[in-house]
């Protein structure tokens, strides 16, 4: 946020760019990945030690990058999104 700030972003416009450019995107990842975790057998009591654990994480976080990719391309095919708060970082805004 201080990126967008300083390249001369309002302080609300800079926060709701930031909102927007990873709130959505977390969401469905965390949604998904927390319903695969418990959907499979054991993977919530495995220990960090196990095979089941990483493999599961493995599993989890790889159907949730299919999840969010096409919400993160939505998003900025909309102008919102990593797109817009990229734009403002190096200082190029508006």
């Amino acid at each position: 946020m201080r990126g967008m700030v300083r390249a001369g972003l309002g302080l609300g416009a800079a926060l709701r760019i930031a909102l927007a450019a990873d709130t959505v995107s977390i969401v469905v990842m965390e949604i998904i990945d927390n319903l695969t975790v418990l959907a499979i057998p054991g993977a919530m009591v495995a220990g960090l030690g196990s095979v089941l654990f990483w493999s599961s994480l493995l599993i989890a976080l790889a159907l949730a990058l299919v999840a969010a990719t096409p919400v993160n391309r939505w998003l900025i095919s909309r102008g919102r999104g990593h797109a817009v708060a990229h734009r403002y970082h190096h200082g190029h805004g508006h």
